[in-house]
């Protein structure tokens, strides 16, 4: 669900809802069964609808940022949590990575700094993004979240035909949006991660591409497309190939100069 916070200060850095004291009590128990399962010096954070406070019982996902838990740990603890917790949320999903994922200058490590000093809360373990600063809303910060489209239009097209078309679908949907949304934030001089908002805005822009930006929006809410389909998504010429470009020309790919 769209954060209703989410947008620019009059400073010009982001700004979302996402707080500690915005989760809703009906997921504290999830979040009590993670934490009483991963040790203390692992840094766990909370992000999504229920950090920023719009998520609901039972439809929404329960989103976890762990840094310095094993993958394979994070995995199956997202698994346990997930049938546990079934009647409350849709699922747990537990991200792993480590703090050199923070060091540095190119924009994957600032995407993701950006990330979890403005759309984590933090729930427990060493708060890494206790001292960044407020970012600010503009191509750095696109570039950083979405600057690897040109690398997930290689792997979708790698996967056509070995994973499940409605998967795939389903995540091809969520990520270019996403990037669609850095294309309005920019276009637009202002911030938004919210994938609805941003199809019908750059539809806009770009009438041409209204049809395959509404296909993208139902199919990142429940998957369901054909193998041919998601082949038309990811051809030469298609929206999805127009949206990287568009991203190259207007924001810029990971770790190129603009």
């Amino acid at each position: 669900m769209a954060d209703p916070r989410e947008g620019v200060t009059p400073e010009g850095l982001i700004l979302t809802g996402a707080r500690r004291d915005r989760v809703p009590s009906a997921f504290e128990p999830v979040l009590a069964y993670v934490l009483g399962r991963v040790p203390p010096e692992v840094s766990v954070h909370v992000y999504g609808s229920v950090a920023n406070g719009t998520a609901t019982v039972p439809a929404s996902d329960v989103d976890l940022l762990t840094i310095g838990l094993p993958a394979a740990a994070a995995s199956g603890l997202g698994a346990e949590a997930s049938a546990a917790f079934a009647d409350l949320c849709r699922g747990v999903e537990i991200a792993a990575v480590s703090s050199d994922d923070y060091l540095g200058e190119g924009d994957e490590a600032y995407g993701n700094r950006v990330f979890l000093r403005h759309y984590c809360a933090h729930l427990a373990g060493p708060d890494p993004g206790a001292g960044l600063p407020g970012f600010r809303a503009d191509a750095r910060a696109a570039r950083g979240f979405n600057g690897d489209i040109d690398r997930s239009l290689r792997r979708w097209r790698a996967a056509l035909g070995r994973d499940d078309p409605s998967d795939l679908s389903r995540r091809i949907a969520r990520k270019s949006l996403l990037a669609v949304a850095g294309l309005v934030s920019v276009h637009d001089g202002t911030w938004t991660t919210d994938r609805s908002a941003a199809a019908a805005r750059w539809s806009e822009i770009e009438p041409s591409l209204a049809p395959g930006l509404a296909r993208l929006e139902s199919l990142s809410e429940t998957g369901g497309a054909s193998e041919e389909e998601t082949g038309t998504l990811l051809g030469a010429g298609g929206v999805i190939e127009h949206l990287t470009a568009r991203f190259a020309t207007d924001i810029g790919l990971w770790d190129r100069k603009c």
